[in-house]
């Protein structure tokens, strides 16, 4: 079941053995094509209110629970801010594993892939022209995603611990 084509676009000689869905050119068209991974490379702010706006009534609910909470407005919103803050990190965290494990797979000299399915670990050194054209593709497309996300989690990781010592100070 092994392609013995190699990548489109690219002069090699020798075949490639790594079939085609498993390259990390295509895993990285992949990813930008997928609709949860793609909105990283727009604006990634909008995405992350939305959930943050989502979460924040299931939150506030919860946190009403708390007999302490329930009878001081101002901690019982911020302690429904911080729990709503949980889930934009979670959907960060997956965006920065998904991204930097293409990333990885792009930079790397070697590809490794399953040729039968049956996890036989087979392992494909990358031709001059591959590992040119995935340096570009890693340098100027993956790593400025990957920096917006690791912002954008250190920002969320903020406002989780402005609201959680807000909710403290209250």
């Amino acid at each position: 079941m092994a392609a013995s084509d190699p990548s489109p676009g690219l002069s090699n000689s020798t075949p490639c053995p790594v079939p085609p869905e498993q390259r990390p050119l295509e895993q990285y068209k992949e990813l930008q094509d997928s609709l949860f991974f793609a909105w990283a490379q727009q604006n990634i702010a909008q995405p992350l209110i939305q959930s943050w706006l989502i979460a924040m009534p299931l939150t506030l609910y919860l946190a009403t629970g708390s007999f302490a909470l329930r009878h001081d407005p101002a901690a019982l919103t911020a302690a429904g801010a911080a729990g709503a803050c949980v889930v934009p990190l979670l959907m960060l965290t997956r965006q920065w594993l998904g991204w930097r494990t293409v990333l990885r797979r792009l930079t790397s000299t070697q590809v490794e892939y399953e040729e039968s399915g049956w996890y036989d670990g087979q392992v494909w050194e990358k031709p001059l022209a591959w590992r040119q054209q995935d340096l570009l593709v890693a340098n100027h497309e993956v790593k400025p995603v990957l920096r917006k996300i690791q912002l954008a989690l250190a920002a969320t990781g903020g406002l989780l611990l402005l609201s959680t010592g807000l909710c403290q100070a209250l």
